[in-house]
């Protein structure tokens, strides 16, 4: 069994596969001070919640946006799993090429999902992850890691709004009963969905200007499902993009 851990600025995703097949799929909060004591027994008891064999896990692969955890994750699964984890980066065997000018710059994340579009739906494509921030990643045709574009976040822009207002409260990013609001809430609703959709089809359908109509746009992360009801351009929504990629790098490193 492989123990997949994407570490991101807000979120730890961790998926469990048996071969192929995604087992379990867990996400908590990326708390810095967390000792590995304390990762341990998370992921003793989701295993335990699960129905897992914490002991049929033989090997572990992370990737990590945030250092702070890093050596807490690399005890943790060094004490309750007894293997030395993989870390992604920029020189991990990935299957792609990175054409970035600074290879060490680039996100674990971003080259994780970049390998699972590429593997997964072909190229040339785009992987738009609507994580802390939104992260478009594009692989072209040939497989090789163009670079990207980065925008802000969901949350980020809904904390912001509401931080730096005096009256306007703080809503959920949903799609809105209609179009132009008749209240505050349905206001900010509306503004935030249909501005989101259109700062992604905006960036999306240059992309496609560039790389050819054959590129394929992919979305993942927490409001992915949410984009794809109405974006014009992204129209696969993929939840698992960042586990399964995580995946084919240790399928291909492994040996």
């Amino acid at each position: 069994m492989l123990l997949a851990l994407d570490a991101g600025n807000t979120n730890i995703t961790i998926g469990a596969f048996d071969g192929a097949k995604l087992t379990g799929r867990w996400r908590l909060r990326t708390i810095r001070e967390q000792t590995a004591d304390e990762w341990g027994i998370l992921m003793r008891n989701l295993f335990s919640l699960s129905a897992l064999d914490l002991s049929a896990v033989n090997g572990v692969i992370i990737s990590s946006v945030v250092p702070a955890v890093d050596q807490p994750l690399t005890a943790m699964t060094e004490k309750y799993f007894s293997r030395q984890p993989m870390f992604v980066n920029h020189r991990t065997d990935l299957g792609i090429r990175v054409c970035y000018d600074n290879p060490r710059e680039v996100g674990a994340d971003r080259l994780v999902n970049s390998v699972a579009a590429f593997r997964k739906y072909g190229g040339p494509c785009v992987s738009v992850d609507l994580g802390t921030t939104i992260n478009f990643d594009i692989v072209s045709a040939h497989g090789e890691f163009l670079g990207g574009i980065i925008a802000p976040g969901i949350g980020m822009s809904i904390g912001g709004l509401f931080a730096r207002t005096a009256r306007l409260p703080m809503v959920d990013f949903r799609e809105p009963e209609k179009l132009i609001g008749s209240n505050t809430v349905g206001s900010i609703t509306s503004g935030l969905y249909y501005g989101f959709i259109g700062l992604i089809d905006g960036i999306v359908e240059r992309v496609i200007a560039q790389l050819g109509p054959e590129t394929k746009a992919i979305a993942t992360g927490g409001q992915g499902s949410l984009i794809v009801r109405d974006s014009r351009f992204v129209k696969i929504y993929d939840e698992d993009l960042t586990l399964e990629g995580l995946r084919l790098i240790w399928e291909r490193n492994r040996k």
